[in-house]
């Protein structure tokens, strides 16, 4: 799964062009929030457009309760996208939902079964936290998870999801760490949302690192100029990358073995599992 995803208005054309060129694992072309109804139609057509011949563009449809989703879908399957960004879901049900209708469109347009991946935004709607466990083994489409911070606050009628020194407050913290652990038992990729602060670097890096140390694969963006901190915060390091070889060297020298003491410290079966995911996480930012 890719470190940076970066959203990209579908209805700029300037956007758009400038978008393919700042090192983004990934591009979300917007076809929600950021375009305003009457401009829907031009922007799906932008859209479809751009897809063709691209790798690792994904688009954000407008959620599934919606009169937009059906035609937005309709107008960039036929384009190959990587896979579809769900916003605003109340329960896998809605991801079902999309993924039938994926299903009868590749389909139609002979693309293989199974192409078209989903992300979704599984947070965005209060009543949605209680049901993050719906999201395992029920959609195998599913490739990641992420959330978001803006519509939960206006939906709770809160004023600020900040404290003062820019942390989550507690109830946006739960938000993200359930989306964190709904996708470690859903198997797929946990995405952490934006950080809003384009202009502040510094407090970006510190904020990816810790995704990454929590266990997050990757992170939203809202502008070009966040790309480069989130790709380094979320590269493992030559260090990281070596000792996690031992790691799987000392298992694979003593097999059957529960714990091995590796450089005056006990490791058990728990770091082998880290160290095996962080050479796949290595392996596969390497083939991008």
């Amino acid at each position: 799964m890719s470190r940076s995803f970066l959203f990209v208005p579908a209805d700029s054309e300037r956007k758009l062009l400038k978008a393919g060129g700042v090192g983004a694992d990934a591009l979300i072309l917007d076809l929600e929030d950021a375009v305003a109804s009457g401009a829907k139609p031009a922007a799906r057509q932008l859209a479809a457009e751009y897809i063709r011949d691209r790798d690792n563009v994904w688009v954000r449809v407008n959620p599934v309760d919606t009169e937009h989703w059906e035609a937005d879908l309709e107008a960039v399957l036929p384009s190959v996208p990587a896979g579809i960004m769900l916003p605003k879901p109340r329960h896998a049900r809605d991801a079902v939902k999309l993924s039938e209708r994926i299903d009868v469109l590749e389909n139609h347009h002979n693309i293989e079964h199974g192409t078209t991946k989903i992300i979704a935004l599984c947070t965005e709607h209060p009543e949605a936290l209680f049901m993050l466990h719906s999201y395992v083994g029920t959609v195998p489409r599913l490739a990641g998870l992420s959330w978001g911070a803006e519509d939960l606050l206006a939906a709770v009628g809160g004023r600020t999801n900040r404290d003062a020194d820019g942390k989550w407050l507690p109830q946006f913290e739960l938000a993200r760490s359930l989306c964190l652990f709904a996708a470690a038992a859903a198997e797929v990729a946990a995405i952490d949302t934006v950080y809003t602060d384009y202009r502040d670097r510094e407090g970006l890096l510190r904020y990816a690192a810790n995704a990454r140390r929590d266990g997050f694969t990757g992170m939203l963006a809202i502008h070009p100029a966040q790309v480069e901190a989130i790709n380094e915060a979320f590269e493992a390091t030559a260090e990281e990358i070596e000792q996690a070889r031992r790691i799987v060297a000392a298992f694979e020298e003593h097999p059957g073995t529960g714990t091995i003491g590796l450089d005056g410290r006990m490791i058990d079966r728990p770091h082998l599992v880290q160290a095996r995911r962080l050479l796949e996480q290595a392996e596969a930012q390497n083939q991008q």
